[in-house]
């Protein structure tokens, strides 16, 4: 792990910055998370993973050794809705438990790939943030 293929802090502020153009989208139709410091409501596009009435976002940064900030939002602030195409939902966010992170890793690769070689890129151990309905 010599971090040679690791996003440069450079490289995630355009990162940032594509990902911030996506977020407006769901602006428009009220995808919400809220800032931990701030309070501020903030929009995170992420891909997930379904698991029954759950929806679980895996905390990756492309296996950089910090999580990323909406991973520290949601456990400063776990009330929260998330939308999924048209459909709204409201959710309470958790992390895995690790019999449930041993269940629901192998889904999560399944759906990416790329999240094993992240997760070989990282010390830490990547969290699985569970969505659940409230």
């Amino acid at each position: 792990m010599d971090g040679s293929n690791m996003p440069t802090d450079r490289m995630w502020k355009w990162l940032n910055r594509g990902f911030s153009v996506h977020a407006r989208m769901y602006r428009l139709t009220r995808g919400v998370v809220v800032g931990a410091k701030t309070g501020t409501r903030r929009i995170t596009p992420r891909a997930y993973v379904p698991d029954g009435p759950n929806v679980v976002v895996v905390a990756s940064k492309g296996g950089n050794p910090r999580h990323p900030a909406w991973f520290h939002n949601l456990r400063a602030n776990p009330d929260t809705t998330v939308q999924i195409g048209s459909e709204v939902r409201t959710v309470r966010a958790r992390v895995a438990t690790p019999e449930e992170r041993e269940r629901l890793w192998p889904k999560a690769v399944s759906s990416y790939r790329p999240y094993a070689s992240y997760q070989r890129k990282t010390t830490r151990e990547i969290p699985l943030v569970i969505l659940e309905p409230r």
